[in-house]
């Protein structure tokens, strides 16, 4: 299925900008996946993200986050929207830091949403984005040592600051979305969505947002990269972090290696790319779904954004649900 400048749009939040229908994660510029050594490459994509969006005439929605690379991401973000920040919609978060890895913290990642922290946060992030204000900023985990009230308090004076534009939550139960949309509307949840990652739809947090006028942005909504089909799982590295999951390792990958078979199988029964077929499933979820699937490649992005136009039949939704269901072993360690 080839790309073209047809580029369905929707919305963030009830009274948000409108959106090309899929995103861009940039985590993996800088984190997990990819070094920061492809830079141009990753500057790339995102220009390509803008130019295919604005001849559409809208804006892509650019997501990245405060813990990616240790700030780097951000920066690099930053350098790419350099002198073309008003063509993006620019989302980041707060709430998770980088750390010295630990046998508490073997990831190197802990959770900081004190509210006296998230203030300097904030204008971090803006200093090193190169802007005066964050289009989305984004609670990305509930700090159990922290009310979220208390931190969602103190996000929403940054809106009355206009230092932010709208707020949103990322991996959240049901309750801490009602929790927090009762001091200040929240605009979007983000998630991990995919043919290997149903969660949101069994426990009520898509519904939610549906019911609220909020934005769901799923993010790996390719099954980390694997459902594309071009991921060669035994030779991950120890750098990639993907190699810690249970859901890539023994008989749990031999288990959802049969999946990926299937959507390749309609991936060619409908000719489009597996990851195409990927995200049609995902953005066939609801009208408020805007998945964020990270790339560093141009031409991935253009193969990514014609899965907008993608519509699935009875049969390959069928044969995907099916897919679904026999997914083996749990999403993290």
């Amino acid at each position: 299925m080839t790309s073209n400048d047809s580029v369905p749009r929707r919305r963030i939040g009830q009274d948000g900008p409108l959106v090309a229908a899929v995103g861009l994660g940039c985590m993996g510029m800088t984190r997990a996946y990819e070094t920061d050594d492809d830079e141009p490459r990753s500057i790339a994509t995102i220009h390509r993200a803008i130019e295919r969006a604005a001849a559409a005439g809208t804006r892509p929605l650019i997501d990245t986050a405060e813990l990616y690379g240790a700030t780097a991401n951000e920066q690099l973000v930053g350098r790419a929207l350099t002198g073309r920040r008003d063509e993006v919609v620019l989302a980041t978060k707060v709430g998770l830091v980088s750390v010295p890895p630990s046998a508490e913290l073997p990831l190197g990642i802990a959770r900081d949403a004190r509210p006296e922290r998230i203030a300097d946060a904030a204008e971090a992030s803006l200093r090193r984005l190169g802007t005066d204000v964050i289009d989305l900023y984004q609670l990305h985990r509930v700090d159990p040592a922290v009310p979220i009230e208390e931190t969602w308090g103190a996000m929403a004076e940054l809106v009355a600051r206009g230092l932010v534009r709208q707020l949103g939550l990322s991996e959240v139960t049901v309750q801490e979305a009602e929790r927090a949309h009762a001091i200040h509307p929240v605009a979007s949840i983000q998630s991990e969505l995919s043919l290997w990652s149903r969660e949101p739809l069994e426990d009520g947090v898509l519904a939610w947002t549906a019911e609220h006028g909020a934005s769901f942005l799923p993010y790996s909504p390719l099954g980390r990269g694997v459902l594309t089909g071009a991921v060669d799982v035994a030779a991950l590295g120890q750098d990639d972090f993907r190699s810690l999951l249970p859901r890539f390792q023994g008989e749990a990958w031999e288990q959802n290696r049969q999946a990926v078979q299937v959507v390749a199988e309609q991936a060619r029964r409908l000719e489009a790319t597996p990851a195409q077929v990927a995200l049609a499933w995902v953005l066939a979820q609801g009208e408020q779904v805007i998945p964020i699937p990270g790339t560093t490649r141009p031409a991935r992005y253009d193969e990514n954004l014609a899965a907008a136009a993608l519509r699935l039949d009875d049969e390959a939704r069928a044969a995907l649900d099916t897919t679904t269901a026999a997914v083996g072993g749990t999403v993290s360690p």
